[in-house]
């Protein structure tokens, strides 16, 4: 297994951590093909009942590693959503055990819209939600333009996407974004907590679960995963794209035209 994911069984549960901490667990192909094989190895594994997911450091993700998005030798913007996020959404959905998953600091961009698709989604109180994608050009992706909208309603969801505005835990939690909210001591003890009771619970009936929410909020979203993958695809080629990230890595306000 790579060493861009900590991956650990115990009673039942196994728990993966992601382990870039000093790019902010942003996800290179590395990690995107290491986190999809730890789901798989979970969903497979009769001795798995329940799956963890959080992060190392102060952050759960920063989203894509920009770094790697524009290296002329890297992934393309095509192949990360075709090859990376969009097989760990549908892994997380599909996956017929139960995926808790614990924030433990800033969820951006891609992070933020993986955390949205967990079957519980709670989160330390220091932690914080940002649909980051407008500040480089580009549009929401990895579901969120489905899963959003039907979990905080299209008026704060069409503001924050478009605003890109940081989200405190507490404002998750009033909106309807997550369960529950945990002190920054509490939150991995009480994430467990919650997994291993879970891990000893009918876990077809919860597979079953599963499928009905898929059959009613979650309907649609292989169609809304690529309907985002085109249009990403044509936000990469714009002007804006390519300011807003030569900018976010200059560490300077992007200069956009609206081009």
């Amino acid at each position: 297994m790579s060493e861009t994911v900590i991956v650990k069984i115990k009673s039942g549960v196994e728990t993966i951590v992601l382990n870039r901490p000093d790019s902010y667990n942003a996800f290179n192909r590395e990690m995107s093909l290491a986190l999809q094989k730890a789901i798989d190895q979970g969903a497979s594994d009769s001795s798995v009942r329940a799956i963890l997911i959080t992060g190392k450091g102060k952050a759960f993700s920063s989203g894509q590693d920009l770094n790697e998005a524009t290296n002329p030798k890297g992934p393309d913007l095509n192949t990360i959503l075709l090859e990376h996020f969009n097989p760990i959404i549908r892994k997380i959905r599909k996956t017929p055990k139960p995926i808790v998953i614990a924030i433990n600091g800033i969820a951006a961009g891609a992070g933020a819209n993986l955390a949205l698709v967990g079957d519980i989604v709670v989160a330390s109180e220091s932690a914080s939600f940002v649909q980051a994608f407008s500040k480089i050009g580009l549009i929401p992706d990895s579901g969120g333009t489905l899963t959003l909208p039907r979990l905080v309603g299209y008026a704060k969801a069409s503001a924050w996407m478009i605003t890109g505005e940081k989200i405190g835990a507490q404002e998750a939690l009033a909106s309807g974004m997550i369960y529950k909210v945990f002190s920054n001591d509490e939150l991995i003890d009480k994430s467990l907590e919650i997994a291993e009771a879970l891990a000893k619970q009918p876990t077809r009936a919860f597979a079953g679960i599963k499928e009905a929410i898929n059959r009613s909020t979650f309907y649609g979203l292989d169609e809304q995963l690529e309907a985002e993958r085109v249009l990403q695809v044509n936000m990469g080629e714009t002007h804006d794209f390519k300011e807003g990230v030569s900018a976010f890595l200059e560490k300077r306000s992007p200069k956009f035209k609206g081009e």
